[in-house]
């Protein structure tokens, strides 16, 4: 039997060609999950996330730009109100792997209502940062009397429990993400009462999967 050796060849030439297709897929398939792994790695060491500092954290002085001097224990909020200026600092802790940095704040008008939008926020009048690990401040202040704000942070002073939505972000700004804060008054007959006692309600992030996403497919 004569064998076609030209057929031969080019067989062999289309199977080597289908077998370095395969392997190249398969490359490159690994390549970009290899790729996404280390952006996913990238991302995790530079995402914070904000919570209120320990109960035994030290004391936080905090000065706003007009000289007014305001401290706040951990774990607390603190809130005075004037005739002109609303004043309000929240005692947090940066309980994630990269440097936050605070944006603004908004007043929700319920606990479960949904994250304010990004036109919704005011902006912080300066940058405040918190690293990986340490406490710092939460600072508002409200100098409009007939604003909604304003009205909105002197009822929730007057209130059991108001709450607050801060908008923050990774030091190059690709992670956006939102901590709704609650600040309750201590019932009677605890070591605090009287005090703003913080807690997180809720947590968004703006620029990656939605981490309420699998509670919903659970309802």
């Amino acid at each position: 039997m004569s064998i076609d050796w030209a057929s031969a060849a080019g067989i062999a030439t289309a199977a080597g060609t289908a077998l370095l297709a395969v392997a190249t897929f398969l490359s490159t398939r690994t390549a970009n999950r290899a790729a996404r792994s280390a952006e996913r790695a990238r991302l995790e060491s530079l995402q914070p996330v904000l919570t209120p500092s320990p109960w035994e954290a030290p004391v936080q002085k905090v000065n706003f730009i007009d000289g007014h001097l305001m401290h706040v224990s951990g774990g607390r909020a603190a809130i005075e109100v004037t005739d002109k200026v609303v004043y309000m600092i929240i005692s947090v802790r940066n309980v994630g792997r990269g440097l936050a940095v605070l944006h603004g704040w908004a007043l929700p008008p319920d606990r479960m209502s949904d994250r304010t939008p990004l036109s919704g926020f005011h902006l912080l009048q300066r940058d405040i940062f918190i690293a990986p690990d340490y406490d710092g401040f939460v600072q508002i202040a409200s100098r409009e009397p007939g604003s909604e704000e304003f009205a909105a942070l002197v009822s929730g002073a007057r209130s059991d429990v108001f709450w607050i939505d801060l908008l923050y972000s990774d030091i190059e700004s690709t992670q956006r993400l939102v901590t709704r804060f609650a600040a309750s008054t201590a019932p009677e007959g605890t070591d605090a009462k009287g005090e703003l006692i913080a807690s997180v309600v809720r947590y968004w992030t703006l620029d990656g999967p939605d981490p309420h996403e699998s509670r919903r497919q659970l309802e």
